[in-house]
């Protein structure tokens, strides 16, 4: 069955930015701009941390000196990132129309899902991973990986403005 769509995009999209909480965002002068500036708090917090940790899983020296990374910096991206996602959302709700057609949000968010899968599989591996099997080189490509996507996902942001 095709979606329903309105002249500015699919008609779920319009009903969001239609809604009382779109509409509360875009007519308050303080609460966007909160809203904005916490998602880019929790994006900070959750890019730095994980930037922190991929640099320095990439040559970390064995398995276990990668999961001591994890233990100290990944409540850091954890809250990161419980910040950044609903402000984001909440930031959605204000041009729902124009940002399901615009290719640097859908970037975005593909970036963000590769970004995601790639965390799952590195922290599964690195669950099951031994010192001295050989894994260093896959979890270091992981790592580097995940640098370069999230990376993306901040540069995709960013020009959702511009394109």
């Amino acid at each position: 069955m095709e979606a329903h769509h309105t002249a500015q995009g699919p008609a779920w999209a319009a009903a969001v930015e239609q809604s009382g909480l779109g509409g509360l965002l875009r007519d308050s002068v303080w609460l966007y701009p909160a809203v904005e500036t916490l998602h880019i708090i929790g994006f900070a917090l959750l890019v730095g941390s994980v930037a922190s940790f991929d640099l320095r899983a990439a040559w970390a020296p064995s398995v276990g000196a990668v999961r001591a990374l994890a233990a100290g910096l990944l409540p850091v991206s954890r809250a990161g990132f419980a910040l950044a996602v609903p402000m984001g959302l909440l930031l959605f709700t204000t041009e729902a129309t124009a940002y399901v057609g615009n290719p640097a949000f859908l970037a975005k968010m593909a970036l963000l899902a590769l970004a995601l899968a790639n965390i799952a599989w590195f922290h599964a591996r690195l669950t099951r991973a031994r010192d001295g099997q050989g894994t260093a080189g896959v979890l270091r490509a992981s790592a580097l990986l995940s640098l370069g996507l999230w990376v993306g996902v901040l540069v995709a942001g960013r020009m959702i403005a511009y394109v």
